[in-house]
């Protein structure tokens, strides 16, 4: 049977069938998303309570030990983590990767309902939940600032016009504002002036909480109408919140204003933003696992320009961090890669074969192949990433195999003085079975990568694929496109004319098949000290093995760098503040820093003496170091500030676990009595900073001498 004889019958359907094959693929290239890395989001999800005023330890017995028993029934977890800093609680949970993330919300819903009785009952609001991963960074960190308008202001377009409207996008999974100066009033009451009166501070709260209160009214029924009556009885200003009545003493008014000092400010005064040096907010946006960050970040670009056009003209809107800028860079150098062993391969093609068609002919696999493959992988629900691209550059050298084996062997019935429609005929028939083998061998290679499981199998499943759609639709169009192409344009050898070109590569080549020869006869004289030098060979590729650092996923400069800081425990506000500011000066004056933001307190910190800076980095072709040298720049830098030390590290496109860490590594230590914990916890980290090779240790608060 001749699988070939078919297509080489008719020409012009092979032709039309390949068309639909690259108009095909060519589609599905455009509808394919880009990304840095196949998706290998492990499922996970962030779960909130905040109990106002209640000390670390409270949180974790009364609200995170609750949460945790009911989600530790759940089925599915593999991973939990909960952080407790005053009034606030977060616990993470990561499920198995077959795990549906709508099913574990809904999951993780019926958890929190069912331990509802076991939490204070004091709570302002019951814990939520977020399909996000806290550990992950946001995919765009968009900066506000205004020199005319006061935070308050500045915090009420940023939340009303871009934070609640970016969090109802598709694929949006959660939207923070770091350091959000939410209007409110603060009140300063007198001690001596409440005493003086007999009046008691829940007396304040519930006469201010009274007059405050936006209640319904009713209607007036008339014989022909009826008129709705409404009053606005809420107070927005701090002069109007201090005439409020407290209480009657001697037969006159209490106001707030007698006892207490009432001035505008924000909800949160403990919480700061800094853009750049100036003082503003930041509005972070996270993704929801398995969403594509490219084309995220591009519909919330392009639903700025309606955003900022609600928002005065004094205020300014910059994007500090965008996550998608160093995917697109990637993306970018590898499709140059990939075009140039394109066309590498088709002049090594030619270097050999000397003519023009017969090396048309196997280079037209190349990009049909190539193309084809998207098509499927489309299908497949894949994306256009780095391991994907890699996996069609690797397969460049693949799918030409097969139709230069094919072409040869119908070359050599031309060269016997058959005709081009016998030789192709005959040529395919014999060499069909082989090609098949051929590509049940390359294929079997990659069987192992997919059938990994975990996230490295999530990993390189995609690469396996590709690189196996793409073989086997080179072996489809050896059978097919090759023999029909040869049985029409392939030419005589007896005819054809060669020039001085032709002739010196032929005597080329013919003293490299000596040279061959004689290394060949000389390796056959020798054969027990080239099975020796063979052997050292294994010996020695096993010690590099063993000998060689090992790790998941190499070292990658994506252009963004974050940065933990923390001071000690007991330190204020404005203390940590100035640090802050002093940390955002130092950054400032690096010449490859492209933007950058900082923060400090917050529901969304690890504490009061914390904070994060989010830096951005130029493009790398404008960048005079990489993200590691740049890194060792801001080190002793920043270890000069007193009382604060900031943990640089570079964000990775792979990010494992639910937890924010301050390094690349870290050491966990579990026990289930705090006292013991604590008695053990100094002495380890003392001993680690005794290992060679350990640059810093954290809770360390101070290091003079910079990493290596």
């Amino acid at each position: 049977m001749n699988i070939s004889a078919p297509f080489i019958a008719r020409p012009i359907a092979t032709t039309l069938l390949m068309l639909a094959l690259l108009a095909a693929g060519a589609v599905g290239y455009n509808l394919l998303p880009v990304a840095a890395l196949p998706n290998a989001d492990i499922p996970t999800l962030s779960v909130t309570a905040s109990l106002p005023g209640a000390d670390p330890e409270t949180m974790a017995s009364s609200v995170a030990q609750p949460l945790e028993r009911q989600f530790a029934n759940l089925p599915g977890v593999t991973e939990m983590t909960s952080v407790n800093v005053f009034g606030n609680t977060q616990i993470t949970l990561q499920f198995d990767l077959s795990r549906s993330i709508d099913g574990a919300a809904s999951d993780i819903q019926g958890a929190i309902n069912a331990a509802a009785g076991s939490l204070p009952k004091n709570l302002p609001n019951p814990p939520t939940y977020r399909k996000t991963n806290p550990a992950d960074p946001p995919v765009l960190i968009l900066g506000l600032t205004s020199a005319v308008m006061p935070l308050t202001d500045l915090d009420r377009y940023a939340d009303l016009n871009i934070a609640q409207r970016i969090s109802s996008m598709l694929g949006v999974g959660q939207v923070l504002i770091f350091g959000q100066q939410k209007f409110a009033s603060t009140i300063m009451v007198n001690p001596l002036a409440v005493a003086a009166r007999g009046i008691g501070l829940d007396d304040i709260a519930a006469a201010i909480s009274t007059s405050t209160a936006l209640l319904p009214v009713g209607t007036l029924q008339g014989s022909v109408q009826s008129v709705q009556i409404g009053t606005n009885g809420q107070l927005f200003s701090a002069e109007d919140i201090g005439r409020v009545i407290v209480s009657y003493r001697n037969g006159a008014p209490v106001r707030l204003d007698d006892i207490a000092r009432v001035v505008s400010g924000a909800e949160n005064p403990f919480q700061a933003s800094w853009v750049g040096n100036e003082r503003g907010e930041m509005i972070g946006i996270w993704r929801q696992p398995g969403v594509n960050t490219i084309d995220l970040v591009d519909r919330i670009t392009a639903a700025l320009p309606n955003l900022r056009a609600g928002i005065p003209p004094g205020v300014n809107v910059s994007v500090i961090s965008d996550r998608s800028a160093s995917i697109r860079e990637s993306f970018s150098d590898v499709k140059l890669t990939l075009l140039g062993a394109i066309v590498l391969v088709v002049l090594v093609i030619f270097a050999f074969l000397r003519s023009f068609w017969a090396t048309a002919i196997p280079s037209v696999t190349v990009p049909l192949s190539l193309v084809g493959t998207f098509g499927v992988m489309y299908a497949l629900g894949y994306s256009l990433d780095n391991l994907s691209l890699m996996a069609l550059t690797l397969a460049v050298g693949l799918v030409v195999d097969d139709a230069i084996v094919v072409l040869e062997n119908i070359f050599r019935y031309l060269e016997q003085g058959r005709d081009r429609i016998t030789a192709a005929l005959m040529g395919s028939q014999e060499i069909g079975f082989t090609i098949v083998s051929i590509t049940v061998s390359l294929i079997a290679v990659f069987i192992p990568l997919l059938f990994m499981s975990g996230i490295v199998g999530r990993l390189f499943r995609e690469f396996g694929m590709v690189v196996t759609i793409a073989v086997a639709l080179s072996a489809v169009i050896a059978l097919t496109l090759s023999p029909m192409m040869a049985s029409l344009a392939l030419q005589d050898p007896k005819m054809a004319r060669h020039g001085a070109l032709y002739r010196w590569s032929e005597r080329s080549y013919q003293r490299l098949i000596e040279g061959y020869e004689r290394g060949l006869r000389f390796t056959l004289r020798h054969q027990r000290p080239t099975m020796a030098l063979n052997l050292l060979l294994i010996v020695l590729s096993g010690w590099m093995f063993y000998a060689m650092p090992k790790g998941f996923f190499p070292q990658e400069d994506t252009g963004l760098l974050f940065g933990f800081s923390q001071a000690d425990p007991d330190i204020s506000f404005a203390g940590m503040s100035q640090r802050m500011e002093a940390v955002s000066r130092v950054i400032a004056e690096d010449p490859d820093v492209a933007a950058f933001g900082a923060s400090t307190g917050g529901t969304n910190s690890s504490g009061l003496n914390t904070g994060r800076v989010f830096i951005q980095l130029k493009p790398f072709d404008q960048r005079t170091a990489n993200a590691d040298k740049i890194i060792q720049r801001l080190r002793p830098k920043l270890a000069a500030i007193a009382g604060i030390t900031v943990f640089l590290q570079s964000r990775q496109n792979i990010r494992i676990g639910g937890r924010l860490a301050r390094t690349q590594y870290q050491y966990t230590l579990q026990d289930v009595d705090i006292d013991e914990l604590n008695t053990w916890a100094p002495k380890i980290l003392a001993k680690l900073r005794t290992l060679p090779g350990i640059c810093r240790t954290w809770p360390r608060i101070r290091q003079r001498e910079p990493c290596s």
